[in-house]
This record gives C-alpha cells, structure tokens and sequence, in this order.
C-alpha cells in the first residue's frame, strides 16, 4: 500500500523484496548509536526479513518503508499505545547514511503522520531522541513537532546515559 508518492520519495508498506535494500541500509553503526538498541546490529538479511514479515503480520500498518530510486532506504514506525494513552502513538524513523541531509526523513515523518491521523484514532504523536542526536531533532521540528521538555539521564546507550528531548504533535495542530 503507497500511502505517498512524488518525484523523489515513496512511502508505503514494507514488501519481501525490500530485504535486502532494507539490510544494506540498517547495518551501519551511526544509525544503531541513534536508535533503540532493540534496532539489530550489526542488520542481516535474516533481521530485515523477519521485521518484514512482523510488520506484514499488525491488523493496521504502522510499519512504512522510506523509498528513493525504487530501493528502501528507510523507514518510520509507530507504536501505538494501549490503555489510557490508546489514542497516541510514539514514532520512531531512521535513513541510510547515504541519503541523509536532504530532507527525505522530514518529508517521510511528515507524511506518515498525516496519514496516521486520517486514517486511524490516534490524536497525539509524540518521539523521544537522544539530545545528541541534532539532526532527528530537526526533522521532527520541520516536521511540525514541538518540543516539550527534556528528561536528563533519559537513555542508557553505549554504556553511557543520555538526555532525552521529548516533541510532540496533537492532530488539531496538524490540519
């Protein structure tokens, strides 16, 4: 299922023949010192099939590939909550090295939440990053995001904690 499309980015659902595009551009350490350490490392081919395969399987798609040339070079999830915070969603996004720096993951992080807002009850996006991580800042600002606070010590990566900057985006906000 596409969910967006023009001249440069396509963002859809994740497909088998996606794996190894989504393995070459997964397995590099910049972007595994930026996510959560759930994210393999290093990403084979056999991680890309079963998360593909895992995203395939949720009744709705919160799973969406980031794709330029025709290749996946991407990607932005979401995790909705449950309980009380059944009308949220935390996301969470990434981009292969090669094609970072030109506004592939704000326009693909846009995007998505449009979509997630239209299409399913979720109100309210929020993402925690690293505070060491300027650049996903950006994109989430650029994206309409606001930042709410920063929670010290937040994160425990490579043996060190880290802040977390919290942003967030009501629906209201974005129509």
């Amino acid at each position: 299922m596409v969910i967006f499309k023009d001249e440069i980015l396509t963002l859809r659902t994740w497909r088998a023949a996606d794996a190894a595009s989504l393995a070459a551009n997964a397995d590099d350490i910049s972007l595994w010192n930026n996510v959560r350490d759930f994210f393999p490392h290093p990403y084979t081919l056999g991680d890309a099939r079963e998360f593909i395969a895992a995203a395939a399987g949720k009744s709705c798609p919160v799973d969406f590939a980031v794709v330029v040339g025709g290749r996946a070079v991407g990607g932005v999830g979401f995790v909705p909550g449950t309980d009380v915070e059944r009308f949220g969603a935390e996301i969470g996004y990434w981009l292969g090295s090669r094609y970072r720096g030109r506004g592939i993951m704000t326009a693909a992080v846009g995007r998505a939440v449009e979509w997630m807002f239209a299409n399913t009850p979720i109100i309210r996006i929020f993402a925690a990053v690293y505070a060491t991580n300027p650049a996903s800042q950006r994109v989430l600002a650029k994206a309409g995001f606001r930042h709410v606070g920063t929670f010290r010590r937040a994160f425990f990566k490579n043996g060190a904690f880290v802040d977390g900057c919290c942003y967030e985006l009501l629906k209201e906000e974005d129509e």
